[in-house]
């Protein structure tokens, strides 16, 4: 019996959406990576890109448990002396709600080049509102 190898050729793409509104960030960002990843799918293959495109919408409104809000840190270097920037997860969840829900898919992909292809396919936005109408995206229900 021979195990099906899906080419990069035939990959066939779809778009969703996911409301963020409410939920955990790590649920919402686990199933974005799935789906990016394409594991979702019977012709699933480790070593090519045949995931989908996610659009996650009110990333402002995402849903953090525990003591989370005050005790996650967020943290950047310049790569100067003393250049060590902290953030916790209220301010970002304040300030930068889409780069904190990017941060958290992104941790979720291989950290590679195949990861960084898969990364380019997501797509947040603060607000319910998206670009991406002409696609005709689904709606993804989290379970």
């Amino acid at each position: 019996m021979n195990s099906y190898m899906q080419k990069k050729e035939t990959v066939e793409r779809k778009w969703y959406v996911i409301d963020a509104e409410g939920k955990p960030l790590g649920r919402v960002a686990s199933l974005a990576a799935t789906y990016l990843r394409g594991k979702h799918k019977p012709t699933y293959t480790p070593h090519i890109d045949c995931g989908d495109y996610i659009i996650i919408i009110n990333a402002e409104k995402v849903n953090l448990t525990g003591n989370k809000l005050e005790n996650k840190m967020y943290y950047n270097h310049s790569m100067y002396q003393g250049g060590l920037r902290e953030r916790t997860a209220k301010v970002m969840r304040e300030k930068y709600p889409v780069e904190m829900m990017e941060r958290a898919v992104k941790g979720m992909l291989p950290h590679n080049r195949l990861g960084r292809q898969m990364y380019k396919k997501l797509f947040v936005y603060v607000g319910s509102e998206h670009k991406q109408q002409a696609q005709k995206p689904e709606v993804l229900e989290m379970k």
